[in-house]
């Protein structure tokens, strides 16, 4: 089976709303207490929850049309997109040896993507 370049493109968006997903629920967390009425009136841990339904279904979706070996460390971007998303809208910090690390990800994706180009060769039995 060829993986089919728009099944590429849902795993990345995929990866981009399972990282929203969990910027939702970090919200929802610090919101949280032991009390029932306040778990369930948590519109920001149902939201996650929501994301995380439909990112997993867009992930399916791509698994049809792919090679799992290809899809699969695609989702390694969701640390690249938490950290960004986490920064821009909690106000965390990156270190430098995060964004080495982020850089390294994305190398590594990247080679994985390269690498599906080009065809297996089969050694000869002969």
């Amino acid at each position: 089976m060829k993986t089919k370049p728009w099944a590429i493109g849902i795993v990345v968006a995929s990866t981009a709303i399972t990282a929203t997903a969990q910027i939702f629920y970090k919200i929802a967390a610090d919101k949280i207490t032991l009390d029932l009425t306040t778990i369930l009136t948590n519109w920001q841990l149902f939201t996650g929850l929501f994301l995380y339904g439909i990112a997993a279904v867009m992930l399916i979706l791509a698994l049809k049309y792919g090679e799992l070996s290809i899809l699969y460390p695609i989702i390694s971007l969701s640390f690249v997109w938490v950290n960004i998303l986490s920064m821009k809208f909690l106000g965390e910090l990156i270190p430098l040896i995060k964004w080495l690390g982020i850089v390294f990800i994305i190398i590594g994706v990247s080679f994985i993507g390269f690498g599906s180009k080009h065809k297996e060769v089969t050694p000869d039995v002969n």
